[in-house]
């Protein structure tokens, strides 16, 4: 008798697992992926913001760590490349951000002037105004860190974690030789006065991370601690809400249901979508498909359709209800083999979907 409950019960859990597989590509049947003309100059650690209802692309890397400084606009009525003047700095894991439809870059790593490749950490800021395809330095931050994240809200604009520098440390650059400083670092840029202030750290120091902004509040999510590089690093899942207005960061929230790096995204409806990154530990280095969607309102994550292409290092960004990934390695970093791809994908998302 005992036995033939469990053959039951066994029987039950695979019609209900069945179930579930057949009604689990419905929750997000509505959203569409479609495709885009390719990008012109594929290149790993690309970088993205959306401005006046175009896309655009910037930075990427040659071999060994070189930037390469790109600048591309892409225009999804037209479904159209164009190339545009390039970065004034050539830098890479930059922050990037739009606000009252300028984009500003922040921090990032440049190359060495001499010696080995490695990551030289910057504190330059930059205004980039697409009308005009011009750069303008900024003031720059008071923390020289590459790969931190940024958004804007209210007037300002805030900048947030990255890597850089041991205090007191005689190294110049990161490379894997180097002891490196993960930060929390919260400072806030003022675009009318071209004026910082620091602002209360993040609980958890982390880079390569994902960012959304709504209803004037900042989430951070995913990314990795313990290093800039992945092949030294752990990916994490953390989500962490911050209150520009109070100062303050909140409890934890949900956490991603994918931990990793290295992300595309992008907010639309209200919710900050989250696709790609990389993962890797000892016995394994690979990119995700996954897209996921963070509801601030409910605390709660909702599982996309996948990415046609898995990768990490995408540029990506939301122009109405049209998430756009460009880009990116299909391998995660370290292989020494040539991955990027030229895959441009757009998540159409219904208009009603809230």
């Amino acid at each position: 008798m005992a036995f033939k409950k469990l053959i039951l019960t066994g029987l039950q859990f695979a019609v209900a697992m069945l179930s579930f597989n057949a009604a689990a590509p419905s929750a997000f049947a509505q959203a569409k992926w479609q495709k885009g003309a390719p990008f012109p100059e594929p290149a790993e650690e690309i970088l993205g913001a959306a401005a006046g209802g175009k896309m655009y692309v910037f930075a990427g890397l040659i071999p060994f760590w070189k930037p390469k400084g790109l600048v591309y606009e892409y225009d999804p009525a037209t479904d159209h490349w164009t190339k545009k003047n390039p970065m004034a700095l050539p830098s890479h894991h930059v922050a990037f951000t739009e606000y009252h439809g300028k984009i500003y870059a922040f921090g990032g790593f440049v190359y060495p002037t001499s010696g080995p490749a490695a990551w030289v950490p910057i504190n330059n800021a930059w205004e980039y105004d697409p009308a005009a395809d011009t750069w303008k330095a900024l003031a720059p931050m008071p923390s020289k860190r590459g790969s931190p994240v940024a958004a804007a809200v209210g007037d300002k604009i805030y900048v947030i974690g990255g890597v850089g520098l041991m205090p007191g440390s005689t190294d110049t650059a990161l490379s894997f030789n180097t002891t490196q400083l993960v930060v929390g670092t919260v400072e806030e840029y003022d675009p009318a006065t071209n004026t910082w202030r620091e602002r209360s750290p993040m609980p958890t120091p982390r880079n390569h991370a994902a960012i959304g902004a709504v209803n004037g509040k900042i989430y951070v999510i995913g990314g990795r601690v313990g290093a800039a590089f992945i092949g030294l690093a752990t990916d994490v899942s953390v989500v962490e809400e911050y209150n520009p207005a109070t100062d303050k960061w909140g409890t934890p929230r949900a956490r991603m249901p994918t931990a990793r790096s290295a992300l595309g995204y992008g907010v639309v409806n209200g919710r900050i979508y989250v696709a790609g990154g990389e993962f890797q530990d000892p016995h394994m280095m690979a990119t995700f498909r996954e897209v996921e969607a963070y509801d601030p309102a409910s605390n709660s994550w909702s599982i996309m359709p996948p990415m046609p292409v898995s990768r990490h290092g995408l540029a990506g960004g939301a122009i109405g209800n049209r998430l756009i990934f460009v880009g990116g390695d299909v391998q995660s970093s370290g292989t020494g083999v040539d991955v990027s791809t030229s895959e441009v994908d757009a998540l159409v998302i219904p208009a009603g979907d809230h």
